[in-house]
């Protein structure tokens, strides 16, 4: 296990996205726009539900976020893709933060249900990820997680299945 702190603000993500939080050629974060949280508030190995790890991070909704001017103009929503790619990200950032090596990828999710939307005059989303499975081999390095995204408290999107391996070509 990898000697790393357990919370992360916005500066510490964004070397994560340069690649230099994990090193060169591992787990790394999308640079904005496409980052999709401001701050990683608990991180675990073997915290969360199931006790092979969790995640949880916020990001902070203002009405100026570049794909309320386009999706859709008049009537501004949040994509439900984005929040989903949120949960990729974070699930990701878990298996670099164990420090396990290679740069992540996703591999697709078993269960999507999105109950809410995310309007301008929302403040927050909270991104909670629970690990069902955590496998480092010598051939597979992957995590399977659970995970729900809130916007003021009140979850919007929840996923099962969903699957991030990290490579190493």
């Amino acid at each position: 296990m990898a000697d790393y702190p357990t919370s992360f603000d916005k500066e510490d993500l964004l070397k994560c996205a340069r690649g230099e939080l994990f090193g060169p050629g591992n787990a790394q974060l999308p640079a904005p726009p496409m980052l999709m949280m401001d701050r990683i508030t608990d991180v675990s190995a073997d915290g969360g539900a199931h006790g092979k790890g969790h995640i949880t991070a916020e990001f902070d909704i203002t009405p100026d976020l570049w794909f309320f001017e386009c999706h859709f103009p008049g009537n501004p929503i949040m994509p439900g893709c984005l929040g989903l790619d949120g949960l990729w990200q974070l699930t990701g950032f878990n298996l670099g933060w164990r420090g396990w090596q290679g740069r992540g990828y996703a591999l697709g999710v078993g269960e999507v249900k999105l109950t809410g939307m995310v309007r301008p005059d929302r403040k927050m989303l909270t991104y909670k990820i629970d690990f069902t499975k955590a496998i480092q081999t010598r051939r597979l390095t992957m995590g399977v997680a659970d995970g729900i995204v809130e916007a003021d408290g009140e979850v919007i999107y929840q996923v099962k299945d969903m699957k991030v391996a990290l490579s190493e070509s």
